[in-house]
């Protein structure tokens, strides 16, 4: 695990841990306490009686689109090893619609829903989300803080970089892009992918933004490809070889690669899309 997971498991814990109670009642030792109540107690036993009602349902079920957010959930599982994790990940707007379907159909399935901001965002548009108080949200920019009358509807508690993922056997870091607009040089035709997720998504309309149409039009000139897969599995094929270079790849997922000593490397390609 980097340095930067391991500070967003840290994180996250304490998180997880308060939304494994949403679907249930909690009762402290002297009185019983709602699910809104309980979701902004904030008395020195919060914790204790956190644990307690977490001990009766033994497992959380949580809805993901980050591909390595199963590394905080085994975290999760060391630190409270009477807790069960179940996981579903798909890209955020499949995740967003999955789970909205349910609700709407009175199926209360996802505990927990780790996503990115502007899907955050939607949930909260439709009032699914419940308004809950958290010590550690104060260690945050009050500008990823959705705030509610009395405490948080969500917070983005880490950020991913989607920047150009490249294989070194194929693609020499010398000569690798180190611009947008060394992307443009015509021996990268045809060489190149970006996914069709929500990370290239994004990716198109950062590049649209900054760099202008005239610009996306020459990139679609050089033949890139469109793959239906995660920003991770699209990784995988960097890795791979069969796909030289990527301009829609999360660093964590090269570093993570490296480090099992893959021939890989990434390079911030500035603009690069920040996403929380």
């Amino acid at each position: 695990m980097s340095i930067n997971e391991l500070h967003s498991s840290r994180s996250v814990l304490a998180g997880l841990l308060f939304y494994l109670l949403t679907a249930s009642l909690v009762f402290a030792a002297s009185a019983p306490m709602t699910v809104s109540q309980l979701a902004l107690y904030q008395g020195v036993d919060r914790e204790k009686i956190l644990i307690e009602g977490a001990k009766k349902e033994g497992a959380f079920t949580l809805y993901d689109s980050h591909t390595w957010f199963r590394t905080i959930a085994k975290e999760f599982e060391k630190k409270y090893p009477f807790i069960k994790v179940s996981e579903f990940r798909t890209d955020g707007r499949n995740l967003i619609k999955r789970a909205l379907e349910e609700i709407s159909a009175g199926q209360y399935i996802a505990d927990v829903i780790a996503t990115t901001s502007e899907q955050a965002a939607i949930m909260k548009r439709e009032g699914v989300l419940q308004e809950y108080a958290l010590a550690d949200a104060r260690y945050y920019p009050n500008d990823v803080k959705a705030k509610g009358k009395n405490g948080f509807y969500y917070i983005g508690h880490y950020e991913t970089y989607n920047s150009l993922g490249f294989n070194t056997s194929l693609v020499p870091p010398a000569e690798a892009p180190k611009t947008m607009s060394d992307l443009l040089n015509p021996k990268w035709k045809g060489k190149m992918s970006i996914v069709s997720t929500t990370t290239g998504t994004r990716w198109i309309g950062n590049t649209l933004n900054v760099m202008g149409r005239e610009f996306l039009e020459k990139m679609a000139d050089q033949e890139v490809k469109v793959q239906n897969m995660s920003g991770a599995a699209l990784a995988g094929l960097v890795v791979s070889g069969e796909v030289p270079l990527s301009p829609t790849i999360f660093d964590a997922n090269i570093h993570t690669a490296k480090q099992k000593g893959a021939p890989v490397e990434w390079h911030p390609l500035e603009p690069v899309v920040t996403t929380v």
